[in-house]
């Protein structure tokens, strides 16, 4: 299943001189796929798509921004919506 997930964090919490982007996230969480990652760095937002099987491999993946982000985890299709 496909997920679209919203990562935004604050300037002050903000990752770019502790690690990067890379450091909210758990790059390695079993049962996740990520397809697709964009940023809009000056309103501090990134956007991951991933594809899981389970909701708790979503939940392995973003657990290292846990105290520093907040999320929202939205599904997604692939097909577009039929008139």
């Amino acid at each position: 299943m496909l997920f679209m997930i919203t990562q935004v964090h604050t300037p002050e919490t903000c990752p770019k001189d502790e690690g990067g982007a890379d450091t909210l996230i758990d790059k390695n969480a079993q049962g996740l796929t990520v397809k697709g990652r964009w940023g809009a760095w000056p309103q501090h937002i990134i956007w991951y798509l991933v594809e899981v099987n389970s909701p708790d491999a979503i939940q392995k993946f973003l657990d290292p921004g846990m105290s520093r982000c907040t999320s929202t985890v939205t599904p997604v299709a692939e097909s577009p919506i039929k008139r």
